[in-house]
């Protein structure tokens, strides 16, 4: 591994297949949303009500793939279809009650788990940690055209 670049590449692959969760079994079986609904309920989170083209445009994704995504969050009563509150003729999805509770629990159990995975590093380590994630995320979003909104 000659770049610097390439022990990035290496860690990031690494870092994916790891879970942050330490309970064992699925995340369905724990009671855990699944990956793709947390992700999703963070974005309807920060910019409010979005409709399946907003999203699409958002995550780069195909429309089918995020009808099979929020059709399971819809039966799963994690977010609910409102009629356009700017008054525009596509449904949007906004998070319901259960979902923000549910999507501030698992948010509470992953800082719980970083909390253990970085308990033996300097407070100064992890804000540099997090500033460089930030500028890692920002950079992919920038190059993508897709920026992610941040609270």
């Amino acid at each position: 591994m000659d770049k610097p670049t390439d022990r990035v590449e290496y860690e990031t692959m690494l870092l994916g297949r790891h879970s942050l969760e330490f309970a064992g079994g699925s995340a369905r079986a724990a009671g855990h949303l699944e990956r793709s609904a947390y992700i999703l309920l963070s974005r309807i989170r920060v910019e409010g009500p979005m409709s399946i083209r907003q999203l699409s445009e958002a995550f780069g994704l195909d429309q089918s793939t995020l009808n099979r995504q929020t059709s399971a969050m819809l039966r799963s009563g994690l977010a609910e279809r409102i009629p356009d509150p700017e008054g525009g003729i596509a449904r949007k999805f906004r998070i319901t009650a259960e979902g923000e509770r549910r999507l501030e629990e698992e948010r509470g159990r992953i800082v719980a788990s970083l909390d253990k995975i970085m308990a033996g590093w300097p407070a100064e380590d992890v804000r540099t940690f997090a500033d460089c994630l930030k500028r890692f995320n920002t950079d992919i979003e920038r190059l993508s055209g897709r920026p992610w909104p941040r609270p």
